[in-house]
């Protein structure tokens, strides 16, 4: 009995087999990168069956525009869950406290305002990818009922952080599987039976995305060993605000330029009709599954560095990054492999037009090869966050995206026009992407060798691995 319930408690990462304590947490978190993508997928196949390939696309296109808002909760779950991780390893309780507490607080006023400015400015946003009208008109309507409810979706996403941080990677995922059987017995009932369309999917999803931010609030609350949320933790503090800010920032803005490039790249596919928008839509919702270890042990690194760092336990950043490639590497091989086997079944789950489901057979062959390096490139980015240097993820994610990947996928559609292809081929989104995370993973190998994220750390251990004794 005590160890089932330790399973719904923090774990420190500071002790134990590397590898045994990773995978403890990262499993959990990779069910949970799972539950959350098949959350996602549900609302696709439902919308892809039952209204069509035009509210398909409708829903692919205002999903950039939902992820470009969505990054001011990234960063701030960023910011929290290094800030948790650094404090939880120290043994700090009264500043760990006031992180969590300042992070409720940030939580609920960020929500409502982006709330509100998502709103507001959907059919400007929509407007600026130039789609269909058909399809602009369904992405809007899907997008403004999405923001109705985005501060639970802030939530979920803010305060599952906190808890990750704290090594506590079971919670969330409850919470999280019990918000997606909700969405999809919600997304049945609102779209297949009650036939509210387009505007159905978006009421199941902010419904169950309350849900689940709802459960990490109580959860927090309740953690009554580890954090004292009260009155005077919950007090607005500088110097934990400027840490949030400082670290979160930085993410919050590598999520902002995936997010501005995904928009622009949305309106090169929109400019080839509603058949490659479908297709992109049904290729990009496979693809969250392929990256989900790649996030995962990207996470995982994060919270284990951050741990270590706050426990000053130098000796264990080495074989932890080893043991997170291992298992980043191994499971994303795996799941290509299933890819490259089933891709054209994976496809088909969510539309029966052989135009779509063929082209995006061939769409996830290119994309195969890259998760593997992906994988790669987001542990050694999740060391350095771990360590404090948000920054130079940052500027990989500028270099890659908007230096390497737009102007490649721009370039090769404007090369491969043809009769059948008039805008250019679709494949040019494709091998854009793939070259841009092989050249961006070869670029985050070299930084972390150069090792500017050691800067961060605390003198002694910085000149324990600048020595050559470690890592």
């Amino acid at each position: 009995m005590n160890r089932f319930k330790s399973l719904f408690g923090t774990q420190d990462m500071t002790v134990g087999k590397p590898l045994t304590v990773l995978a403890r947490f990262s499993i959990p978190l990779l069910i949970g990168n799972f539950t959350q993508q098949l959350y996602n997928t549900v609302d696709s196949i439902i919308v892809g069956q039952y209204i069509g390939d035009t509210a398909l696309a409708a829903v692919g296109t205002a999903g950039p525009i939902f992820n470009l808002l969505l990054v001011l909760f990234m960063g701030i779950s960023t910011g929290a869950s290094i800030l948790s991780a650094q404090y939880f390893g120290a043994r700090d309780r009264k500043t760990l406290s006031r992180t969590v507490g300042n992070t409720l607080l940030l939580t609920l006023g960020s929500g409502l305002f982006m709330s509100v400015i998502g709103y507001l400015t959907t059919p400007f946003l929509i407007g600026l990818t130039n789609p269909p009208a058909e399809v602009a008109q369904g992405a809007v309507i899907y997008l403004q009922i999405i923001f109705i409810g985005f501060l639970g979706c802030g939530a979920y996403n803010i305060l599952s952080g906190v808890l990750r941080g704290m090594g506590d990677s079971i919670s969330p995922l409850i919470y999280l599987i019990i918000a997606s059987l909700l969405n999809i017995v919600l997304d049945i009932l609102f779209v297949a039976k009650v036939r509210m369309g387009i505007a159905g999917v978006a009421w199941a999803t902010i419904i169950a995305q309350a849900v689940s931010g709802g459960l990490c609030a109580v959860r927090i609350l309740r953690m009554k060993n580890q954090i004292d949320i009260n009155r005077e933790s919950m007090k607005p503090n500088s110097v934990i605000l400027r840490k949030l800010c400082g670290l979160g920032i930085p993410a919050g803005i590598t999520m902002a330029i995936f997010s501005l490039a995904s928009i622009l790249i949305q309106g090169l596919v929109n400019s080839m009709g509603t058949a490659v928008i479908a297709t992109n839509v049904a290729v990009m919702r496979v693809d969250g599954f392929a990256m989900m270890p790649n996030f995962t042990f990207g996470t995982a690194a994060t919270t284990y560095i951050g741990q270590n760092i706050g426990a000053m336990k130098t000796e264990r950043i080495k074989s932890g990054v080893r043991d997170l490639l291992k298992l980043a590497l191994g499971v994303s091989a795996t799941l290509v492999l299933a890819i490259i086997l089933f891709g054209k079944n994976l496809i088909s789950m969510f539309t029966t037009t052989p135009e779509v489901i063929e082209l995006g057979r061939q769409g996830l062959l290119w994309l195969s090869f890259g998760y593997i390096c992906f994988a790669v490139q987001q542990v050694l980015q999740g060391v350095m966050r771990g360590a404090g240097d948000t920054l130079v993820p940052m500027w990989l994610s500028i270099i890659t995206t908007v230096v390497l990947r737009m102007p490649l996928a721009y370039g090769l559609a404007a090369m491969t026009r043809s009769e059948a292809f008039p805008q250019g081929s679709p494949h040019a989104i494709f091998a854009s992407l793939l070259i841009a995370w092989v050249i961006g993973t070869i670029l985050s190998i070299i930084a972390y060798r150069m090792g500017i994220w050691r800067k961060k750390l605390p003198e002694q251990m910085r000149r324990e691995l600048e020595a050559g004794k470690v890592a």
